[in-house]
């Protein structure tokens, strides 16, 4: 008997809430596997492929192309299990009643990220008049639409909608709806209000639950063992801040301490989003009316919406300026000294050194030096925290828009290290392909605007970082070169950064370093 699961679009991590859908690498009908990828979304921060944690078939698919939908906002149902041949669904009598005090049994099925399902409890008929048990009071909100059991044949059941069309499922299959806009949803109600899925205690031997497959990936790919960690979500639950932490070495927050993961986004009136409503078994999708827009262009007016990488740029650079009192100072420093070193390491052979990966481990030196440049400020407890490890973000242009790619644990880069993980995030970056791992934790950020052809700026902090390096282009012009006028390669150097964490001589002995390095590249060697 095929039972039908619904995979909602899940917490990504980093604060995201939301999502737009870019491509659906499935359609109705296909055969999913256990993790396969179904969507590819695009968040504030990166191009994701989304895994699904069921096997089975789809059946329904909601939203197109171009939708932005909430964390929490169905993505589609999937029907999972050995489905009846149509002569059983006809003659096959009804099940028997469980014991009331019977305990729900695992499925055996494993849900990459979700833990392992039990069977849904089966639901017995509720006469007119008569409450469920177990069933939400307040509007139906307690009804778990992630949980749907089969039954009966009934209006529309075992059929999927997408785009109109619509897949019949082998079997009688009934999907619970979700509640809509606080109207009851009774039969949609676990008993004893039990949940369908149930997540495994970490050391059982089913899988440990974390909040998405995505952080089971981060996981894997790292060689970290979930069971050795203690999550700091719901019920143990082990989120991706729970694995960062881990893979830096540092302890997980107090019980009851806030954490990153966002809480799921309920569709309400107003916000275009599909979710599955209508009768039980439907399984189709019915947009909620999309509410008028506030304010209507003008003629001859263009309105852009600030959304997607837009909108996290710009939510990024008001919250910094409204918490980050900055300051900027600047220098101009000869780079012909340092432009004859680059060229030396290139002629020595091997892999070629960028001019970018050389700044970058100025940076890290002088870091070293200047350590409270390199930290955050924690508001509520008013106290700078100096970083101990230096992930170096660096400012890219893209087809999306502006990124900050970060190279972690730049400190322990040489050049030719940083040369590649440059290139790489670079190469990413231009192809969408940036995770949101890779565009966010950094500590410090070198922004090289000077391939804009610009000499200086006055760059905004990256929030929460404390400090930000800008190198203009490096053009000739007459300098002062043991005492005679020459034309040597110059380039402006800037710092912007956050006075709460040190005053001028902290900033300015940081950037006079920085320009020594650069005239000098032989002062490095005291650091090596």
């Amino acid at each position: 008997m095929a039972q039908v699961l619904e995979f909602r679009l899940p917490d990504l991590g980093e604060g995201l809430t939301e999502a737009e859908i870019v491509r659906w690498l499935v359609q109705v009908g296909d055969v999913v596997a256990i993790d396969q990828p179904v969507v590819e979304v695009e968040t504030a921060k990166a191009m994701v492929e989304v895994p699904c944690p069921y096997g089975g078939v789809v059946t329904a698919r909601f939203g197109e192309q171009g939708t932005e939908l909430p964390v929490g906002a169905p993505l589609l149902t999937v029907a999972v299990g050995t489905p009846a041949t149509p002569a059983t669904a006809v003659t096959a009598p009804p099940p028997a009643p469980e014991p009331e005090g019977s305990e729900p049994e695992g499925s055996g099925n494993v849900l990459v990220g979700y833990g392992t399902t039990a069977p849904p409890a089966r639901r017995r008929r509720v006469r007119p008049g008569e409450p469920a048990k177990g069933a939400a009071t307040h509007g139906g909100a307690g009804a778990d639409a992630g949980a749907v059991t089969a039954g009966g044949p009934g209006p529309g059941s075992g059929s999927g909608s997408v785009d109109g069309s619509a897949v019949p499922v082998q079997g009688s299959v009934a999907v619970a709806a979700a509640p809509v806009l606080g109207s009851a949803s009774v039969a949609a109600a676990p008993v004893h209000g039990s949940p369908a899925v149930a997540a495994p205690p970490v050391g059982s031997g089913g899988p440990v639950a974390v909040i998405s497959p995505l952080v089971r990936r981060l996981a894997r790919e790292n060689g970290l063992d979930l069971r050795g960690l203690a999550g700091s979500g719901p019920d143990g639950l082990i989120l991706r801040a729970d694995v960062e932490r881990a893979l830096v070495g540092t302890a997980p927050p107090a019980p009851g301490t806030p954490t990153s993961a966002a809480p799921p986004a309920t569709a309400t009136r107003g916000t275009g989003t599909a979710v599955p409503t209508g009768t039980p078994g439907s399984g189709t999708a019915v947009p909620v009316p999309t509410a008028p827009a506030v304010a209507s262009a003008a003629p001859g007016e263009t309105r852009v919406p600030l959304k997607g990488v837009r909108g996290a740029v710009a939510d990024k650079l008001a919250r910094s300026r409204r918490e980050i009192p900055d300051a900027t100072c600047w220098v101009d420093a000869d780079a012909t000294e340092l432009l004859r070193a680059r060229t030396a390491m290139n002629a020595a052979g091997g892999p070629k050194i960028s001019l970018l990966a050389v700044l970058a481990r100025i940076c890290t030196a002088a870091l070293a030096r200047f350590p409270e440049l390199n930290s955050t400020v924690d508001t509520q407890a008013r106290e700078v925290v100096l970083l101990p490890q230096v992930h170096l973000g660096f400012a890219a242009q893209t087809e999306r828009g502006l990124v900050v790619p970060v190279v972690r644990d730049a400190h322990t880069r040489d050049a030719e290290s940083l040369s590649a993980e440059f290139a790489r995030l670079t190469e990413a970056g231009r192809a969408g392909r940036l995770t949101p791992g890779e565009l966010t934790g950094g500590t410090f950020t070198l922004n090289n605007y000077g391939v804009f052809g610009v000499d200086g700026s006055t760059p905004i902090v990256n929030h929460p970082e404390a400090a930000m390096l800008g190198v203009g282009r490096i053009v000739p012009k007459p300098w002062v070169h043991e005492g005679e006028l020459a034309v040597r390669q110059v380039v402006q150097l800037s710092l912007t950064f956050d006075h709460r964490v040190c005053d001028g001589g902290t900033a300015g002995g940081f950037l006079r370093y920085v320009a020594d390095c650069v005239e000098q590249p032989a002062v490095l060697l005291r650091t090596l």
